[in-house]
């Protein structure tokens, strides 16, 4: 059985769709192969790889309540293709937003389904993910905790000799059991999806989110991209850019 997985994030990396099909990858059996669509340049190659495979995993972000131009343009060529060859496979979809609601994902899935039904497809379901970003940046904060452990570890062995310091220890297991839990309903609806993967069978569409409560989910996701912003420069790019004009109205644009 083959399976590809399409990672259809604009970003070049450290994205939350590559994370969710990473997760996604470690519960389906098989030949696996990886994807990235970002430019039309990458459509022939991908259409080429459906040729010999049993499932096709989507990933990507919710942009505007569906889904992204960019992915919009290879399903319709996609769609072509699979009815000139008569291809059968199933289709699923990871689809994550940086709102709190999974079920803002929705109209997403429709749209999904719907292509399956017009390019002959099977539509195998798919999971709607809420807080896609900070549930992603939870794998770096994981990697953070190794880091800090090892380097406890090392520091521990140079002045005490000990290989195994137990506060280090106590405080890795505490903070890597708390980014587990954040991540416990994506998990659960991965592993339920992965065994559909693996029986051709349909999984509906799931909807899960960040098990953090949504108040506090609004102050962090605020401080986030607020500190984003700054860096990005995104708060003052439209006040300090500069503007062009057209003819004598003297509108900017």
């Amino acid at each position: 059985m083959k399976t590809i997985f399409i990672n259809c994030s604009p970003k070049k990396r450290f994205c939350a769709s590559s994370y969710f099909l990473y997760l996604q990858s470690l519960f389906v059996r098989g030949e696996k192969t990886n994807e990235k669509l970002r430019t039309p340049a990458d459509h022939a190659r991908i259409l080429e790889q459906l040729r010999d495979s049993q499932a096709v995993v989507f990933g990507l972000p919710l942009y505007v309540d569906g889904v992204p131009s960019h992915v919009l343009r290879f399903m319709v060529e996609m769609e072509e293709y699979c009815r000139q060859n008569d291809m059968q496979f199933s289709v699923y979809c990871i689809a994550n937003n940086g709102f709190i609601e999974g079920r803002q994902n929705e109209p997403l899935m429709q749209v999904f389904e719907h292509f399956c039904s017009r390019a002959g497809l099977t539509w195998g379901g798919g999971v709607g993910i809420g807080g896609g970003v900070m549930l992603n940046v939870t794998r770096i904060l994981f990697v953070v905790e190794i880091v800090l452990l090892v380097l406890n570890t090392v520091l521990s062995v140079l002045n005490t000799g000990d290989f195994f310091p137990k506060d280090a220890w106590i405080s890795f297991g505490e903070n890597a059991a708390l980014l587990l839990y954040f991540n416990l309903g994506v998990l659960y609806y991965l592993i339920h999806m992965g065994h559909c993967i693996r029986t051709g069978t349909f999984s509906g569409k799931k909807y899960t989110r960040i098990l953090i409560p949504s108040f506090v989910f609004i102050i962090f996701a605020d401080i986030f991209f607020i500190i984003t912003s700054v860096l990005e420069g995104g708060i003052f790019r439209g006040w300090l850019s500069r503007k062009e004009y057209s003819g004598a109205s003297g509108r900017a644009h």
